[in-house]
């Protein structure tokens, strides 16, 4: 459906342009530039019969334009016809007040023009001195440009009503039709960590504080992965994601290139397909439908990412099979699931540049030649490195192979290159964002140093049981109760307790209990003595 249809942007304000990949709107407008469309759009109204001079401000008649054949008011929500809680929210003072209200013909009547108070911007009208009212700016603006309709039209699910189906009525009434708008495309709210955006909670976030902490592309696809109709929670948990889901992705796309460069004669072009070769692709293209499906799906981007990690997935299990047993894997298969992926991310405005396969790395328009001009030479120096470590293990050279871990873990993923020594089978080289390696490394240090200071806490605790224990072994068996004066008053020439603390004879079954304690405690100071004698 969507391809059928034409999508216009107007944008009533200008902005500041923030490099997020998305694509400039056709038309850029200010409201103060559209006054005299505005009073000529409202005049018409008020020609056709729809409108009401009152005070010097306009009213739109919702009676009288409801109660006509041709037309319906609130057709997005008629269920909010009459409420004052949702008028309040949506237009304040300009409608409810009480002085508005006497100059109405109905509540449910909205302003088309008002008069301005002393101080308040105004502009010439037939009416005298005023100002547009909310909704009108909307439709004068958006019908000049594009004409008595419009395929889609979009905004947050808040504005259903009053203001869309205020835009609605004010100009079906003045281009007498009932097709305005075609389709609404209402998104729902962004929250902050569970919260509504408001400066008052100080929980305000603009794009370019988000670009400061993640990249264009992982705010795209936080987006891509819920629906566009649904709350979308920025926080932490939400960007974890994102960024986990563009991690798995590209270390896919990195893989295949990396199979793609590997050396092979005419005959690998021409690889018999085998029964898991047949099992991916049948998958493949049963992914392939799935992912239409879900976006014909009023466009459910959430249900197509997911299909597209599924098929990732099955990839890379494919990938690993064949590495396991040695095997190269299908090339040509590999390089259309990835040029199908890399193709989809690029519908969806995660990837941008003319570089085939996977993401760019160099900057836009730049990753092909980047990777083109510097692999060779990555190449060569990593089969290199791979002849000296051979050498170096053989000659039992360690500096060498520290040299190569050295060059592999700090200097290279300094300019943007992973290497990944790989048992048995040559070293994958890629090219990557330097950002991404280095963060890479450094979460790597931070999980290396948490694994030794575990290991540090471990070897220290054992340390602290042995050392416990060995002091609990030098205990005579004949002193281990005495010092529990608070429990015992008599022991027997053995130090075995007899009688409690209040100099009652201890039961049977106590006696028996510190009998087994009694006889535990003589093994362990025994084992020390025998240890001592050792030497031990």
């Amino acid at each position: 459906v969507i391809n059928d249809l034409s999508l216009h942007i107007i944008i009533k304000k200008k902005t500041r342009a923030v490099n997020v990949n998305v694509l400039p709107p056709d038309v850029l407008t200010w409201v103060s530039e559209y006054v005299p469309e505005i009073v000529a759009f409202v005049r018409r109204i008020v020609d056709n019969g729809y409108g009401y001079e009152s005070n010097g401000s306009v009213y739109f008649d919702t009676a009288k334009f409801d109660s006509c054949p041709a037309h319906s008011y609130a057709k997005l929500v008629p269920e909010a016809v009459g409420d004052q809680k949702a008028l309040q929210e949506g237009e304040g003072d300009l409608s409810i007040s009480a002085d508005r209200l006497s100059e109405k013909r109905s509540q449910n009547d909205f302003a088309l023009w008002k008069a301005s108070k002393p101080g308040e911007p105004s502009w010439d009208s037939p009416w005298g001195k005023g100002r547009p009212g909310w909704h009108i700016e909307c439709s004068a603006m958006a019908g000049s440009i594009l004409g008595q309709s419009m395929d889609i039209h979009g905004g947050g699910f808040d504005l259903r009503f009053p203001h869309h189906d205020n835009e609605l009525a004010q100009s079906e009434a003045y281009f007498e039709n009932d097709h305005w708008v075609r389709y609404f495309l209402h998104t729902g709210h962004l929250t902050i960590a569970g919260c509504k955006m408001s400066k008052s909670l100080k929980n305000f976030i603009t794009i370019k504080d988000a670009l400061a902490k993640h990249t264009a592309r992982q705010l795209r696809l936080a987006f891509l992965m819920h629906s566009w109709k649904d709350t979308l929670d920025y926080s932490n948990n939400t960007m974890e994601s994102a960024i986990q889901y563009e991690r798995f992705i590209n270390e896919f796309f990195l893989n295949v290139k990396d199979i793609l460069r590997s050396p092979t004669d005419i005959t690998g072009q021409f690889e018999k397909w085998e029964a898991e070769e047949i099992e991916l692709n049948k998958s493949f293209y049963e992914k392939k439908t799935s992912v239409h499906e879900a976006l014909c799906d009023n466009i459910d981007t959430r249900s197509a990412l997911e299909e597209i990690r599924a098929l990732v997935g099955q990839s890379n299990t494919y990938m690993a099979a064949r590495r396991s047993a040695k095997l190269p894997p299908n090339r040509m298969l590999l390089q259309s699931i990835a040029l199908y992926l890399t193709e989809m991310l690029k519908t969806f405005g995660a990837i941008e540049g003319a570089e085939p396969i996977g993401f760019p790395v160099g900057g836009n328009g730049q990753d092909s030649d980047l990777e083109n001009t510097v692999m060779p030479y990555l190449s060569v120096l990593s089969d290199f490195r791979e002849d000296v470590r051979k050498i170096a293990r053989e000659k039992k050279v360690t500096e060498l192979l520290r040299l190569c871990d050295e060059l592999r873990d700090d200097i290279l993923p300094e300019l943007g290159v992973r290497l990944e020594d790989r048992d048995g089978l040559p070293t994958s080289v890629k090219l990557m964002d330097k950002e991404t390696l280095l963060k890479e490394r450094e979460e790597k240090k931070k999980m290396e140093d948490e694994k030794k200071k575990k290991k540090e806490e471990a070897a220290k605790k054992k340390q602290e049981q042995e050392m416990a224990k060995l002091a609990k072994m030098k205990v005579k068996p004949s002193e281990m109760f005495r010092s529990e004066t608070d429990k015992y008053s008599i022991f027997d020439e053995m130090g075995f307790p007899t009688h409690d603390a209040e100099g009652k004879e201890l039961s049977k079954g106590l006696t028996k209990k510190l009998r087994k304690l009694y006889e535990a405690q003589e093994k362990l100071y025994n084992e020390y003595l025998q240890s001592t004698q050792n030497g031990s």
